[in-house]
């Protein structure tokens, strides 16, 4: 019985556990201003080695160094949008999370709903033609001789 309490409390303090975020408390600036703006624009920043983390949210060398250098560009007076701007420049678009919706990325963007729409319409237009050729002509009339050929057949 003291086995089943200890395995449930174990259970229940992991699922209460939220999740861990990669930033070190060396890392934390001490203007809380400052560490709110570095967390949002981390938020927006992918790790060019996980490929699915933010930058916040990941233990890779390099998502660090991306933490440190967020955080340096902050203390040196940069706005929000600078400092992902010196990122993109530097790393590409790449490690945006949401790139810019502007130039060849218009294709990206709009390419998914459009073939979407496009498919949408070819069901409609090939569920219509199914119905319609399940209806077909109909059927013509028998003839009385017909008529009566099957009725023997039939048994009446």
């Amino acid at each position: 019985m003291k086995l089943l309490r200890v395995f449930a409390l174990l259970i229940a303090a992991s699922l209460s556990a939220g999740p861990v975020l990669a930033v070190q408390p060396d890392e934390i600036l001490k203007d809380p201003a400052l560490e709110a703006r570095a967390r949002e624009i981390s938020r927006v920043l992918r790790c060019p080695v996980c490929q699915g983390e933010n930058i916040d949210d990941s233990n890779a060398v390099v998502s660090r160094d991306l933490r440190l250098l967020v955080r340096e560009r902050l203390i040196a007076g940069d706005t929000d949008s600078q400092v992902i701007d010196y990122v993109t420049d530097r790393y590409g678009e790449y490690v945006l999370f949401e790139p810019e919706k502007s130039g060849a990325n218009l294709l990206l963007w709009y390419l998914g709903p459009g073939a979407l729409i496009l498919a949408l319409i070819g069901g409609f237009f090939y569920v219509r033609s199914r119905r319609n050729a399940s209806e077909g002509p109909a059927a013509p009339a028998l003839s009385e001789d017909e008529q009566k050929r099957l009725n023997e057949l039939m048994g009446e």
